[in-house]
């Protein structure tokens, strides 16, 4: 949707701020809805891990919202709605790899984490490598992973009527693994 972000929380922030200082309040309201909507999600996978202590609850139920999304006859801003909770649900379901912070939906920090890690890295002199040059290749095919993600969504979406079911399966995939 034109500007608005399902897993951008803040791109819809700003935009958000922008449309409210130009007395804008729908172009507000389109911005913050999502943010609404990513922050519930969060919170109740939140709740899922804390009850069920399974982090697989919480992704099951994201695939299956991303899954069904597409078939839904609702209109393009619920369709946000659902898929900004679904990026909540992931967001704070999966907040490590292999013993590392890693951010599933923000290409910034990771970006900035990556740098981080290479110069660490780099630096010369170090007795033994600081705790971010650890994980220094992992950051980076995590942000790869996000660019090859999108070429591959961008393709999706001329070539397929239902995108997001292969999302959905990836992420059983994932929990199969």
């Amino acid at each position: 949707m034109g500007g608005v972000f399902v897993a951008n929380m803040t791109g819809n922030t700003v935009l958000a701020g922008i449309e409210i200082a130009k007395g804008n309040n729908l172009g507000a309201w389109h911005h913050l809805t999502p943010l609404v909507a990513f922050f519930a999600g969060a919170m109740l996978a939140r709740v899922m891990l804390r009850l069920l202590k399974a982090p697989m609850a919480g992704i099951l139920l994201e695939a299956a919202l991303i899954a069904v999304v597409d078939f839904l006859q609702a209109g393009q801003e619920t369709a946000v709605m659902i898929v900004a909770f679904a990026m909540g649900l992931q967001a704070s379901t999966i907040t490590s790899f292999a013993g590392h912070a890693v951010s599933t939906v923000v290409v910034t920090s990771t970006l900035a984490r990556t740098a981080d890690a290479a110069v660490d890295r780099l630096w010369p002199g170090a007795a033994a490598p600081p705790p971010s040059a650890v994980n220094t290749w992992l950051l980076a095919l995590t942000w790869a992973g996000y660019l090859v993600g999108a070429v591959i969504g961008g393709l999706l979406l001329s070539t397929m009527a239902y995108p997001l079911l292969v999302p959905a399966a990836l992420l059983v995939l994932l929990l199969l693994l």
